[in-house]
């Protein structure tokens, strides 16, 4: 398969090249294909949520287990009625404080979503994302779109195009090219189907704000991880191996990284380490940098466990290994 590779200029969305970009990967969506797009947190790998054949193409190009449900996509509250079968009151409240933004939410599966795109569960997770190459995309193909990680499973996750044709180039129909992602750090998953809120995956969208707008109790799930299984994981994202490096990645506490390694070592230069959404916007960016670089052991400092920093623990936590 030749993997088509659409450019459009975030700066000018209008223009007529960019349309005809958009217009591109929506025909190819439409038609049952498969299209890796940016939004605002990583680079997603699509395809036509209603129809079980293009739906199996993400799993076949991500080399991805049927265990590990996806997350769907959409422009409106239109489309939320197409995926969801029902949305509660803390729902609408999340909906009106970070839609369009980073959270994705489990609600009720509508019967019109295939049991694959939820791995057979009951709920699905939905988000509407806010970068304007995904809002256009989802517009111009007009049906909700099933995306995770426009990556090979289990492998950092892709902020740009160029790190999507490192592990798909060739497996999928197209990139569609919006320049490097904003926020680097995957959708806040919180289930809002219950009384109350459980977050299943820490991201960009933090504990404490989401405590200020749910009216009933708040928590996260720790563990619970999975592992190759015939039960299918609660929510995207939960292998116990994910969003790793090539290299062993040892985990150390605090800035003592440079203390770990001798003065021939390749420095990433992560950020400023009291700048969290800089560091969370760069991190997958510097792991496959390394990669790149043909380090065989990366070793890397953990952010603080507050805000933003709680996902990118997470992320790391699942990627490494903890010294």
């Amino acid at each position: 398969m030749k993997t088509l590779r659409l450019a459009v200029d975030v700066g000018d969305i209008e223009s007529a090249a960019s349309q005809a970009a958009i217009a591109r990967a929506a025909w190819i969506l439409r038609g049952g294909g498969t299209v890796a797009f940016p939004t605002e947190t990583v680079y997603g790998l699509g395809a036509n949520a209603l129809d079980t054949g293009a739906v199996e193409k993400i799993f076949v190009a991500k080399e991805r287990p049927g265990w590990d449900p996806l997350i769907v996509h959409i422009a409106d509250r239109a489309m939320l009625e197409v995926v969801a079968a029902e949305v509660g009151q803390d729902a609408h409240r999340l909906m009106e404080a970070f839609w369009p933004g980073p959270l994705t939410m489990l609600l009720p599966r509508s019967a019109r979503i295939p049991e694959l795109v939820t791995a057979g569960l009951g709920k699905v997770g939905v988000r509407m994302p806010a970068h304007p190459v995904a809002h256009a995309l989802l517009l111009a193909v007009a049906v909700p779109v099933a995306a995770p990680s426009a990556n090979r499973f289990g492998r950092t996750s892709p902020t740009s195009a160029a790190h999507v044709a490192e592990d798909l180039d060739g497996r999928i129909d197209a990139i569609l090219d919006g320049g490097a992602t904003t926020h680097g750090v995957e959708s806040t998953v919180v289930d809002v189907s219950a009384e109350e809120c459980v977050i299943y995956r820490p991201g960009v969208i933090t504990l404490e704000q989401i405590r200020e707008v749910c009216h009933g109790r708040v928590w996260v799930r720790e563990g619970k991880q999975v592992e190759e299984s015939e039960n299918a994981a609660p929510a995207p994202g939960m292998g116990v191996r994910h969003y790793a490096p090539r290299a062993r990645l040892i985990l150390v506490d605090g800035e003592g990284a440079r203390q770990r390694v001798g003065p021939s070592a390749k420095i990433y230069q992560w950020g400023r380490w009291d700048r969290e959404k800089e560091l969370a916007q760069q991190l997958y960016a510097g792991l496959r940098w390394l990669d790149a670089a043909g380090v065989t052991v990366i070793v890397c400092p953990m952010p603080a466990a507050g805000g933003i920093g709680v996902a990118m623990r997470d992320r790391l936590l699942r990627a490494g290994n903890r010294e």
